[in-house]
């Protein structure tokens, strides 16, 4: 991609070997964008740009965690773009390694980033703001993937509203395994999306001048978001947990009324079981053995303890 801040041009299908000549003109931008990565293209990135072998061994190492280093006229910085994914929504992150120089953008990357295509787009929206070069580029592209995490924390927020829901309504006790997977999909959220931060703290210090100094304006306002998300993320696992604690207080009231009525129970027949017991010996003088009336007594007896322990325990709430 070869991006020309004067005329406002935008062309996706620059051939690689114009790139050197391209560069020699400091109004025009160049956005090497590699997909899936071999060991060749990273020789050639690093002979074309003249990038630190630390930075060309980071970018090929994957799962870095989310940061940006400082090297001799660039940035090298390493991001994630959030999804769900799949029937279970599972959550899915995609590495983003960004080179960031004065007239240079190179994006490495082995899984499709939807960012790269909105910023895309969005740079030929903003043609009256091109001159800002490469910096307004990387805001265009970072921003895209931060605005990504609001939809999806809106997701995760509706499932823990319908986790609630399951709870306090018709109690499920399969809803833990939701409360757990979405606390495990917040803490993932936050290591990916705490360290940047730390990235646009730098990139706001300026302390390299490879951007235009009007672009700050826009790292402040990605830099708000990344703050806004963190924020949300942390008031969603606090949520998280209290839902995890109604869960447990719901499902230990559930097995408190369920011990309750087994034990009401248990004490009713005992105490009828009590009666029937005594006249169950093999005595043999015992006067009731001879009434006429005594199996009708012994019946009624049983029929009136276990009557009135019923009443009684259904009166303090243990039926």
């Amino acid at each position: 991609m070869c991006l020309d801040r004067t005329a406002k041009h935008f062309d996706s299908g620059c051939a690689t070997a114009d790139i050197s000549e391209l560069r020699l003109d400091n109004k025009n931008v160049v956005w090497a964008d590699v997909t899936d990565p071999t060991g060749q293209d990273f020789l050639d990135l690093a002979e074309e740009f003249d990038f630190h072998p630390l930075s060309i061994e980071d970018c090929q190492n994957l799962h870095q965690r989310p940061k940006i280093e400082e090297y001799h006229g660039y940035y090298f910085i390493v991001v994630y773009e959030a999804a769900l994914a799949g029937e279970n929504d599972e959550l899915e992150l995609r590495e983003l390694n960004i080179f960031l120089g004065a007239n240079f953008l190179v994006t490495v990357h082995t899984r499709p980033i939807r960012a790269i295509n909105v910023a895309g787009r969005l740079w030929q929206e903003w043609t009256d703001r091109a001159e800002q070069g490469s910096g307004l580029l990387a805001y265009l592209l970072i921003d895209a993937i931060v605005d990504d995490y609001f939809p999806l924390l809106d997701i995760l927020s509706e499932r823990m509203d319908g986790v609630e829901d399951k709870i306090f309504g018709d109690f499920q006790s399969n809803v833990v395994e939701d409360i757990f997977r979405t606390k495990k999909q917040l803490l993932t959220l936050r290591r990916s999306v705490t360290p940047l931060r730390d990235v646009f703290n730098v990139l706001l210090r300026r302390e390299q001048p490879i951007f235009a100094r009007d672009t700050l304006v826009y790292f402040q306002d990605v830099y708000d978001h990344i703050i806004r998300v963190a924020d949300t993320i942390d008031s969603m696992r606090e949520v998280v947990s209290s839902t995890m604690d109604a869960y447990l207080s719901v499902s230990g009231n559930r097995m408190n009324r369920v011990m309750k009525r087994l034990t009401s129970i248990s004490t009713i027949l005992m105490s009828m079981t009590l009666v029937a017991g005594v006249y169950g010996m093999n005595f043999a003088i015992m006067p009731e053995l001879t009434w006429r009336y005594g199996y009708v007594y012994s019946l009624a007896s049983m029929v009136v303890i276990g009557v009135g322990l019923y009443l009684y325990l259904r009166k303090i709430g243990w039926l």
